[in-house]
């Protein structure tokens, strides 16, 4: 039973190792971009709804060659909108979520890719497109000069 726990214990940690290291605070965040004097790619989404979104994390922010790249080059910051039930988030995020989407999603396109400079000015945006890793970085890239 011990083994099993202790298997367990170490493929779970295996998965978040691997994981897109993404943040949720918006202030955490730009002390994250000043410090490494990296731009900050807000992510809006609807991560159990919306097809455009789900298919923007599987081909681009699931990518090993993304993880790669932007754990360097970029301060990743999610802002999700789950509809369902069972994937809730806490009040005190989704109230952080609606915050930021008043301020650079007040349409609430779905997704919305914003990148920022280290004080939260917007230097572009995109959204889902069908292009590789390489290409979407580049594009990413083209809006921080």
């Amino acid at each position: 039973m011990k083994i099993k726990t202790v298997l367990l214990a170490i493929f779970l940690a295996s998965g978040t190792l691997f994981a897109q290291d993404w943040q949720t605070d918006f202030e955490r965040a730009k002390e994250m971009a000043k410090s490494g004097n990296n731009p900050i790619i807000l992510v809006f989404q609807g991560s159990d709804w919306c097809a455009p979104c789900i298919k923007l994390d599987q081909q681009i922010w699931s990518s090993e060659e993304f993880k790669n790249y932007s754990s360097d080059h970029f301060v990743m910051l999610l802002a999700d909108f789950p509809r369902k039930k069972q994937n809730m988030l806490p009040a005190e995020q989704q109230k952080k979520n609606e915050q930021l989407a008043e301020t650079y999603n007040s349409k609430g396109y779905f997704p919305l890719v914003v990148v920022l400079d280290k004080d939260g000015k917007v230097l572009g945006q995109t959204g889902y497109k069908k292009i590789s890793v390489k290409e979407y970085i580049s594009l990413l890239e083209s809006f921080s000069g």
